[in-house]
């Protein structure tokens, strides 16, 4: 008997990023792979931005719990990103926030290695990425 999936989301923003913002970014992402809501488990970030309100907001809309990660902790995930952004590491010390926090959250929840299914998207103030274990 298979297990459902696990999925969760990666979230990068901007300071003041709205979490109408973050809700249309990560609307957008699921429609476009043909995700329902109601299977994303979790939403994870750095830890930079667990006090960021549209962060906390987005997660109380969606009754979902938001886990952040350390820098050091995402760091790690660099050879499993899609995309180096100079501009998170200069600020953050990690080269992805979005697809780090992803796989670092998968990583936790499951017990096989994460993969993106949903590699870094951009919107507004704002990067997304989702990653499964199967």
């Amino acid at each position: 008997m298979s297990s459902e999936p696990i999925l969760v989301v990666g979230l990068g923003c901007q300071r003041g990023c709205p979490a109408s913002t973050l809700r249309a970014l990560l609307e957008q992402a699921l429609l476009a792979h043909g995700i329902e809501l109601q299977q994303v488990q979790g939403l994870a970030s750095i830890d930079l931005k667990q006090d960021e309100p549209g962060l906390l907001e987005l997660a109380g809309q969606l009754a979902l719990p938001l886990i952040c990660f350390s820098a050091e902790h995402l760091a790690g995930y660099q050879p499993r990103l899609s995309h180096l952004s100079e501009i998170a590491y200069e600020r953050t010390g990690c080269y992805g926030i979005a697809e780090s926090a992803a796989l670092a959250l998968a990583d936790q929840l499951g017990t096989s290695p994460a993969t993106l299914l949903i590699t870094r998207q951009r919107g507004p103030k704002s990067t997304l990425a989702l990653a499964v274990v199967a």
